[in-house]
C-alpha cells in the first residue's frame, strides 16, 4: 500500500511541478515579449536619454531587488528556524520555490503549500502559521505606511476618488467582518483556540525581527520604485512621490487577484493616483512593469530550479510519524 501511494504520489507531484513551471514561464514570458508599449518607451528612451553614467543607475536599481529578496529570505530564514535550524541558502530555496508556485493561484495560496513540503508532516501546520504570520507582517507595514501616504494626499485627491476609495474600504471592511463572523462561530473555536496556542508559543524576539525585516523590505522596494521615476526623467518631489508610492501599494493589496497579474493591479492603481498630478502615464506603467519584472518574474523563473527539486515521498508519512 505504501508504495502504490508513493507510486501516485511521485506522480502527482511531477504533474503538479509541470504545471507550476509551465505556467510560470508562460505567465512571465507573455509578460515579457507581449511589451506593446513598454518596449517602445524603453527603446525611445535608450536612444534619447541614455549615457554610460546610468549604467551605475542601472546596477544600483538590480541591487535593490537583491537586496529586496535577501531581506525576504532572512525573514524566512528567522521565522522558519523556530521550527527547524534553517541556512540561508535554504530558506532562498524555499522562498523562491515557492513564489514560483504562488504565480499560478489566487492570493499567493500556493506560496503556503510550496513551503510546507519541505518540512516533516508534524510541523507543517506550525509551517503554514508562520509563513502566514510574515505575510501579516508584511501587510502590516503595508497598511501603516499605506494609511499615512492616504491621509497626506486626502485633500489633494478629486473627491470622485476620494468616494471610490472610501466605499472600497467600507465593501473590504464588511467582508472581513462577515467572514470573521462565520469562522467564529462555534465550530471554528477549537480550530482558532489552538491557533492561538501555537501562535502564543512563538517568541518575541522572532516577531520583533520578521517585523524588522518587513519593515527594511517596504523602503527598499517603495524606494526602488522612487528611483526608477527618478531614471526616466519624471520630475516630482520625494515628499510628494513617497506617498503616492505608499498609497498605491496599499490599495493595490487589498485587491484580492494572482501574483501573475499583480502588476495589472498595481499599474492600474498606479496610473491613477499618479495620474492626479498629472504624471506621464506610459512612464507609470513602465515603472509597474519593470518593478513586477525585477521582483517577481526574474525570481520565479529561479525558483522553477527549486520546483524541480520537490520530493514526491515528502507528502508521504515517514516511518515514525506512521507508527
Amino acid at each position: 500500500m505504501y508504495n502504490i501511494s508513493q507510486k501516485y504520489i511521485s506522480g502527482l507531484v511531477f504533474f503538479t511541478k509541470i504545471l507550476i513551471i509551465s505556467g510560470a514561464y508562460f505567465i512571465i514570458s507573455g509578460r515579457l515579449l507581449d511589451q506593446g508599449g513598454l518596449h517602445g518607451f524603453i527603446s525611445d528612451h535608450t536612444r534619447t536619454a541614455f549615457d554610460p553614467s546610468d549604467y551605475a543607475f542601472i546596477v544600483l536599481l538590480l541591487l535593490f531587488s537583491l537586496i529586496n529578496w535577501a531581506l525576504e529570505i532572512q525573514k524566512w530564514k528567522t521565522l522558519a528556524s523556530f521550527v527547524a535550524p534553517v541556512s540561508f541558502v535554504s530558506a532562498a530555496k524555499q522562498s523562491l520555490a515557492s513564489l514560483t508556485a504562488s504565480l499560478i493561484t489566487p492570493n499567493r495560496i500556493g506560496e503556503y503549500g510550496a513551503k510546507v513540503i519541505y518540512f516533516p508532516k508534524k510541523e507543517r501546520s506550525r509551517i503554514l502559521l508562520l509563513n502566514f504570520l510574515g505575510n501579516m507582517n508584511q501587510m502590516g507595514i503595508t497598511l501603516a505606511f499605506g494609511l499615512a501616504g492616504i491621509a497626506f494626499l486626502w485633500q489633494d485627491l478629486p473627491v470622485t476618488s476620494i468616494e471610490t476609495y472610501s466605499f472600497a474600504g467600507i465593501a473590504v471592511s464588511l467582508l472581513l467582518t462577515g467572514l470573521l463572523a462565520y469562522l467564529f462561530n462555534n465550530k471554528w473555536v477549537p480550530v482558532f483556540r489552538k491557533i492561538k496556542n501555537q501562535y502564543l508559543k512563538i517568541p518575541a524576539l522572532v516577531h520583533q525581527k520578521s517585523l524588522f525585516y518587513s519593515f527594511l523590505r517596504y523602503l527598499v522596494f517603495s524606494h526602488q520604485f522612487y528611483l526608477f521615476l527618478i531614471f526616466f526623467g519624471v520630475d516630482i518631489d520625494y515628499s510628494l512621490a513617497m506617498p503616492l508610492i505608499f498609497s498605491m501599494y496599499l490599495i493595490s493589496s487589498v485587491i484580492p487577484g494572482f501574483v501573475a497579474f499583480d502588476w495589472i493591479v498595481k499599474g492600474y492603481v498606479a496610473v491613477s493616483l499618479f495620474g492626479f498630478f498629472g504624471m506621464n502615464d506610459v512612464i507609470v506603467a513602465a515603472v509597474t512593469s519593470l518593478m513586477w519584472i525585477l521582483n517577481f518574474a526574474l525570481p520565479s523563473m529561479i525558483g522553477t530550479v527549486f520546483v524541480l527539486q520537490f520530493k514526491g515521498t515528502a507528502l508521504l508519512p515517514r516511518k515514525s510519524e506512521a507508527l
